[in-house]
């Protein structure tokens, strides 16, 4: 089976948000880059698939040069070949992303594509169904469970505590959530693999959507009070009253 799994490279968010000056983008002088959860666990249910079935697994990502680094993060997890489709650094909407795949998709052999569910950043949920739409392949979202059977797979999501099992002929487009399984993770010989391999490339056009980013803002964080109850024994009246105005003492 010949896999395709797209990833995007993201701003890996350990403390504080910040935006720049002019609101435009996040402010990311003080933090890495990385894959989001659900890429990561879709990039690892592509090998685990090709590892029981046969096959190979392409890994692509929409983004500037600098987003060869997620590419040979993937290689390096057993991905076999990296694509990047290279931009100025502008952000591509959801209808261009989806059309700059697809030209990629449809210029090799690929039975399924698997996607995150969203993208970590922007929370955008819509490439994978676009993706399909364009392609008019079937697709599925939200799966936490994907099985091949013989000329398909079998991709299954939980909604609302009830199971859902979606079968869908090959070839086709599936997004996948974290927890589907435990990424692994990058052994010496494969980080040394990634450095070396080759990283096909190419270079879609950007394309406007009708749509505008006024600027991005930070929301206030509630501020959080303490207030000292007492100490030792004086404080239990205190304690007590506290505790059954909380439900918590009847």
């Amino acid at each position: 089976m010949e896999i395709l799994v797209c990833i995007k490279r993201v701003p890996t968010v350990g403390g504080k948000i910040a935006v720049t000056a002019d609101g435009q983008e996040v402010d990311t002088r003080a933090s890495g880059f990385s894959i989001s959860p659900h890429e990561e666990c879709a990039v690892e249910e592509a090998v685990q698939i090709t590892e029981r079935d046969g096959g190979s697994v392409s890994v692509l990502t929409l983004g500037p040069e600098a987003a060869i680094e997620q590419l040979r993060g993937a290689l390096a997890l057993g991905a076999h070949r990296a694509v990047l489709l290279e931009t100025d650094g502008r952000e591509f909407g959801p209808i261009a992303t989806a059309t700059a795949i697809a030209a990629e998709v449809r210029s090799g052999s690929y039975d399924l594509v698997l996607l995150g569910n969203e993208a970590a950043d922007t929370g955008d949920y819509q490439v994978g169904v676009r993706l399909a739409h364009e392609l008019g392949w079937p697709v599925a979202t939200g799966i936490k469970s994907l099985s091949v059977e013989e000329g398909g797979v079998v991709a299954r999501r939980e909604y609302r505590g009830v199971e859902e099992a979606y079968s869908l002929p090959l070839p086709a487009v599936v997004t996948v959530k974290e927890g589907i399984n435990l990424p692994r993770y990058p052994s010496l010989p494969g980080r040394l693999r990634a450095k070396r391999a080759a990283v096909d490339r190419s270079s879609p056009e950007w394309a406007a959507e009708g749509l505008s980013k006024s600027a991005l803002r930070v929301p206030e964080s509630g501020k959080h009070q303490a207030s000292v109850l007492g100490e030792g024994v004086d404080a239990v009246p205190a304690l007590v009253r506290v505790l059954e105005e909380w439900g918590v003492l009847t």
